[in-house]
């Protein structure tokens, strides 16, 4: 492996927080990301990790052409924090150029006034507001914890674009689906009385069962797109948590969906690791008891086989210092069977990247406080990024996936496989439509 910066951009500011997307500048246009920084740590909403952020959030867009085409500054209104502003690049207009859309607040004064905020929707081209929307504030008089868990999510019913807006994760939770125009396609409540799974702070879009209409998996339930019906919930009747980790994987061989879940709260329930099929039944379950964090699924050299991972945890830490894990203990397993597997390195801080672009994966200890070292499936050292990731995988013109990473003086590069050669695994996986709308630690159950 030949690991190299290809793209190197100065943002002109110190960078302690970074999120990153691909966006599309149409057919022709050249590759492009965006990225939404601050100098803070993210800032979380649970009351004992929270604090009062010295910076503001920042939008950048990026092209491999130009490199920093326009900057945007939130304003003191908006909290420099993924679940108080996530954001999303999603083509809704369909004039194959992505819009951004992210939550906004428009009131600078008060940055928890809840009533003041919006969805608002930027023109990915120039780097202007274009458009606001009411963003539902029914969770306004719950713990800041509760309230303050907003989600943008994007995915297809039979073609058509459909735009999904959520808010709550741990009791009340809220959808709003939108067509082309803005146009409200489907509204749904999930009541905290309700039985089944609270939601996960990962909502991956996926088609189950292959009839052209994606579903979200919102925590352990699936939530079809077109009218927002619920398909399933799995292990209704005995799981009542919230989930740190849900993926979907695909059994090439057999063309079948299946789940991943590693569940972080009610801990008397088990099993705390589980696969379920493309219906919620469950496949295999381990682990009794345990908060299960940080968690991922990839095809590992030298057999391609997919392995799962979690990590159990007994506390964890976050602040303007940085999150850290205390009293962790690592776990593997083959996934489609739930077979435990001894992995010769440490997970922890990983995240599954394809960079040679032959269909397995190498990893990264990319997630923040990561060294950056780049591993090959037996955990040997290929290289070294040098900092944290916010993007892994494939978003530039050039074999392989990429790795976008940030340093504390404002420099972001994007590093690539100088050596790489797509093969037809990887290609396929790039073609999926999940593929698309989903982040990289999603990808990996390709």
């Amino acid at each position: 492996m030949d690991l190299k910066p290809v793209l190197e951009v100065e943002l002109g500011t110190r960078i302690g927080q970074l999120r990153a997307t691909p966006v599309r500048l149409g057919r022709n246009g050249p590759p492009a990301f965006l990225v939404a920084y601050a100098a803070d740590f993210d800032v979380d909403p649970y009351i004992e990790m929270f604090f009062f952020p010295k910076d503001t959030l920042k939008m950048a867009l990026v092209s491999s052409a130009e490199g920093v085409v326009w900057k945007l500054d939130l304003g003191e209104g908006v909290v420099p924090g993924q679940w108080f502003c996530p954001f999303l690049a999603f083509d809704l207009d369909r004039d194959g150029v992505d819009e951004i859309w992210f939550v906004n607040n428009v009131d600078r004064k008060h940055p928890l006034g809840l009533s003041s905020y919006r969805l608002a929707r930027i023109d990915a081209k120039a780097g202007e507001i274009t458009g606001q929307w009411k963003w539902p504030d029914n969770l306004g008089e719950e713990s800041l914890s509760h309230a303050f868990r907003h989600f943008i999510l994007g995915g297809y019913a039979k073609g058509e674009p459909v735009l999904v807006t959520a808010q709550g994760t741990y009791g009340d939770m809220f959808f709003q689906a939108y067509g082309p125009g803005m146009s409200l396609r489907w509204e749904r409540k999930v009541g905290k009385e309700e039985p089944g799974a609270r939601g996960s702070h990962m909502a991956p879009i996926v088609d189950l069962d292959g009839d052209g209409v994606q579903e979200i998996l919102w925590g352990e339930r699936c939530i079809e797109l077109g009218g927002g019906k619920e398909l399933f919930c799995a292990d209704r009747l005995n799981y009542r948590g919230h989930s740190d980790v849900v993926i979907p994987l695909l059994d090439r061989e057999s063309g079948n969906w299946f789940i991943y879940t590693c569940r972080e709260s009610d801990h008397g329930a088990a099993p705390r690791v589980a696969l379920y099929d493309s219906k919620g039944e469950r496949v295999w379950g381990d682990v009794d008891q345990g908060h299960m964090d940080m968690g991922w699924v990839a095809r590992l050299a030298p057999h391609g086989r997919q392995i799962a991972t979690a990590i159990r945890i007994e506390h964890k830490t976050c602040g303007p210092d940085g999150r850290f894990h205390l009293g962790m203990e690592e776990m593997a397993w083959e996934a489609l069977d739930g077979k435990p597997v001894k992995l010769p390195f440490s997970t922890y801080q990983t995240i599954p990247v394809d960079l040679d672009g032959d269909g397995m994966h190498e990893l990264v200890r990319g997630i923040p406080g990561g060294s950056g070292e780049v591993l090959d499936g037996a955990g040997s050292v290929l290289g070294s990024v040098g900092g944290t990731v916010a993007m892994a995988r494939k978003f530039m013109d050039l074999p392989g996936e990429q790795l976008l990473a940030y340093y504390p003086d404002g420099k972001v590069r994007v590093w690539a496989d100088a050596e790489a050669e797509d093969n037809g695994l990887a290609l396929s996986r790039y073609a999926h439509p999940l593929y698309a709308v989903n982040d990289g630690l999603v990808l990996g159950g390709l």
